[in-house]
């Protein structure tokens, strides 16, 4: 059982044992709860649990039937498949558009005798989740914790992301453009019905989550409305959040707030961090994942713009720089005649590449 856990939640595992290494050095204290962003916490928690009902509602299925047999080619369809991850990932996160949109990849391709094109596919999807969730605070969980962290407002943050996501729409544009423009017919049999019911409900807490987001609402008043809303209308989904990775954050609160309680280590990091803040994020996440380094390296710095780039695009990279890479990589390997080794292989290029080129254009930006 505790082999099985470990499997599954690697990173929760990791993250608890760095916090508890951490106690030791500084003893648990009534600081310890300044460590904990309640707002961010919340805000994930509301956020997971509306993409849940969406998902449940049938959203996310209907679109992707509705948009993938409009495709008349190959190359259309791969457009499709990629830019479906790269736009909903901006509101649904980058981990859930990869879990909806990687299945279905497998399931139109199969179906239309196309799997060959499976692994370029599935690459260019994953990749245009961590980039297109790059755009807003809602997008991914590192993002939506820096946005909270140095209290930037919105036209602020899309000003750090805006031109590096735009730049990254063009390239994956351009990667897609591979692809044979050979004819394809799709047809996959009866529509999912969206419950218009559980739609409406959650489209509606959904705006209330980004009233928080943009600052007008509390969290603590969207917290209150989406727990009486959905114990009124859909209480089960309430369950249905992703309690592992909210505690994962907090292991990593505790650990991050104590390494700064710690003058050695808290003076090193302030050294590396010092004018390098792009590349010294850009690093920790290829080694330790964007989101850890978000809320390890946030402490020693004060430059908002170069850590939410070093960690976004530092999503890019080894299969360990973004959990959603993992999520994919993990779909794709339950898929019939799986090849794991020629996956990492286009998988690593297509992510060094993308890396080097917007880094390049990231500091040619600054």
């Amino acid at each position: 059982m505790i082999r099985t856990f470990v499997k599954k939640e690697p990173v929760l595992v990791i993250a608890a044992l760095a916090a508890a290494v951490s106690c030791f050095f500084v003893p648990p204290d009534g600081a310890y709860f300044s460590y904990i962003d309640l707002r961010t916490l919340a805000l994930l928690y509301c956020l997971m649990t509306v993409v849940a009902g969406l998902r449940q509602a049938g959203l996310f299925e209907h679109l992707a039937q509705e948009v993938c047999e409009r495709s008349g080619s190959l190359r259309m369809l791969s457009i499709l498949l990629v830019l479906l991850c790269f736009f909903t990932s901006m509101l649904i996160t980058n981990d859930v558009a990869l879990l909806t949109f990687v299945p279905f990849a497998v399931i139109v391709l199969g179906m239309s005798g196309r799997l060959q094109h499976l692994i370029r596919i599935v690459v260019l999807q994953t990749v245009a989740a961590n980039l297109g969730s790059m755009l807003t605070p809602v997008g991914n969980p590192q993002n939506l914790y820096l946005y909270s962290y140095y209290g930037l407002g919105m036209g602020e943050f899309l000003g750090i992301t805006f031109p590096v996501w735009g730049l990254s729409l063009l390239l994956i544009l351009a990667a897609c453009f591979v692809f044979p423009k050979e004819k394809l017919e799709i047809h996959l049999g009866k529509y999912r019905e969206i419950d218009r019911r559980e739609l409406l409900v959650h489209s509606l807490l959904f705006a209330v989550c980004l009233l928080t987001v943009l600052r007008i609402l509390p969290w603590q008043g969207m917290l209150g409305i989406l727990i009486a809303a959905l114990f009124v209308f859909d209480r089960g989904i309430l369950k249905e959040a992703d309690f592992m990775l909210l505690l994962t954050f907090v292991a990593f609160f505790v650990f991050s707030g104590n390494l700064a309680r710690m003058d050695s280590v808290a003076a090193l990091l302030e050294h590396l961090m010092e004018g390098r803040e792009y590349l010294t994020s850009l690093l920790a996440s290829q080694v330790i994942s964007n989101v850890p380094a978000a809320l390890l390296l946030s402490g020693f710095t004060d430059r908002a713009r170069d850590l939410i780039l070093g960690v976004d695009i530092g999503g890019l990279g080894t299969p360990i720089a973004s959990l959603a890479s993992l999520i994919s990589l993990k779909l794709y390997l339950h898929s019939d005649d799986a090849k794991a080794g020629r996956y990492l292989l286009e998988f690593t290029a297509v992510n060094v590449l993308l890396l080097a080129i917007l880094s390049g254009a990231a500091m040619i930006l600054k």
